[in-house]
This record gives C-alpha cells, sequence and structure tokens, in this order.
C-alpha cells in the first residue's frame, strides 16, 4: 500500500534514512524539520501517516501530537512517535500524549517500512479541510 507520509525531524541523518526507507518501498514522502514546520505540512498536505521525533525545536513532539489530534481536519491521521525513550514508562506516556505508537532509535533499518506499514491499514483520509492555515503554534 502506497501512501504519502509526513517525517518530522530535525536530524538531517535520520530524516534522510527515512525517507530513503520509505521511498525504496513506493512510499512518498514529505518533510519537516521543525515541530511548527510540521504542523502548517500536515494541516496542508493531510498525508496518510505522520512519524514525529520528540526533541525537535520551535515545538517539541509532544506539543505537536496535541495539536494535530487537537484538530479535526488532523485527528484521524496516525501519528507515530520516532524517539531514543526506551525506559518502562516512556511507552504509556507517549502513548497518553496522543501518539498512536512508537519506534524506538536508532532505526533498525531492515524493521522500519514494515513497523511503519503496520500503522497504514489504520489510516484514514480525513475530511479534505481549508488549506490556508494560519499558525498558532
Amino acid at each position: 500500500m502506497s501512501a504519502r507520509i509526513l517525517i518530522i525531524e530535525d536530524n538531517l541523518s535520520s530524516m534522510e534514512l527515512m525517507r530513503y526507507l520509505l521511498q525504496a518501498f513506493g512510499h512518498t514522502t514529505l518533510a519537516a524539520f521543525d515541530g511548527r514546520q510540521g504542523l502548517l505540512a500536515a494541516r496542508y498536505e493531510l498525508p496518510d501517516l505522520i512519524i514525529c521525533d520528540i526533541h525537535l525545536p520551535k515545538l517539541d513532539g509532544f506539543g505537536v501530537v496535541r495539536k494535530l489530534k487537537d484538530d479535526p481536519c488532523t485527528q484521524v491521521v496516525p501519528v507515530i512517535a520516532v524517539t531514543a525513550y526506551a525506559m518502562v514508562g516512556d511507552r504509556d506516556k507517549l502513548l497518553d500524549a496522543g501518539f498512536d505508537g512508537y519506534i524506538c532509535k536508532p532505526i533498525e533499518s531492515e524493521l522500519f517500512v514494515a513497523q511503519i506499514d503496520a500503522f497504514l491499514p489504520r489510516a484514514r483520509r480525513s475530511v479534505r479541510c481549508a488549506t490556508t492555515w494560519h499558525a498558532t503554534a
């Protein structure tokens, strides 16, 4: 299943790796390098799925997911956290914050696309909203 996937990641190496892997399996990728840019891209592009780092400039991943889930246009888009947080309580913290799942860093190239694809059957297209976005982030 080919999908449009927005990646919100400030680390260029991580961004390039995720884009390369997803594109190699037929997905279209969109890129944002900070939280506010990610919100704008999500609202304008309405991707099928969003991959979001936690430590981002301008607005962290927790702020991003909160705003995405509060917006009727983006609330149905699955948001997957990509994080180095791997302690016992971190999973619950991420899910409670609104993330639909998470993938631990460092990314395992052999598993990454399958991990993302597992969320795509649940991905639904949201109702097309106005494409003009006034940032409130």
